[in-house]
């Protein structure tokens, strides 16, 4: 048991009242705050074996252990565990022809967004380099210099030295 005072002003008479107050510590606590570095390896391979067995399920051994989230478990499944979690489908209904079709128009209509996003980026890349290339033509007047590199389309100098035959 934990104690401690609580003091009270009383404003009319300005005195002070002490009362003393006691705590009781519980000491049963069902579900116990967890963080990532608590879980030890054999605590993984300890679980992943017991859901692999079959001697529970990864929701019994999140209550067991008092891990927080499911996908914690999930993930060590993945990692340490034998069979192909990676793989596994669970069993889908085959879908009707009206929602394949809902499906098919939502996946046009987001090529269409990303289509119109693309084009417009492409015309601001090209009026960026519309502006950039007056902005040299300007600096190569202004200061007479040349800020263009003038290679030809053929070799360049460096590989146009033959080699001699042995």
């Amino acid at each position: 048991m934990k104690g401690f005072f609580l003091y009270t002003l009383s404003s009319p008479e300005i005195s002070i009242h002490k009362k003393s107050i006691v705590m009781e510590e519980h000491l049963e606590t069902q579900y116990v705050k967890r963080t990532q570095r608590d879980y030890n390896l054999s605590l993984k391979l300890q679980i992943v074996r017991e859901i692999e067995a079959g001697k529970s399920g990864i929701t019994d051994c999140r209550k067991k252990y008092g891990i927080q989230a499911r996908s914690t478990i999930v993930s060590w499944l993945r990692k340490y565990g034998n069979f192909d979690w990676e793989n596994q489908n669970s069993f889908t209904m085959k879908k009707t022809p009206e929602q394949r079709i809902m499906e098919l128009e939502a996946e046009v209509k987001l090529l269409e967004k990303q289509k119109a996003f693309l084009e417009k980026q492409a015309y601001i890349a090209d009026k960026k380099v519309i502006f950039f290339d007056m902005m040299i033509n300007l600096a190569e007047k202004e200061y007479d210099i040349d800020i263009r590199k003038n290679l030809s389309p053929g070799q360049s100098p460096a590989s146009a030295v033959k080699r001699k035959k042995p």
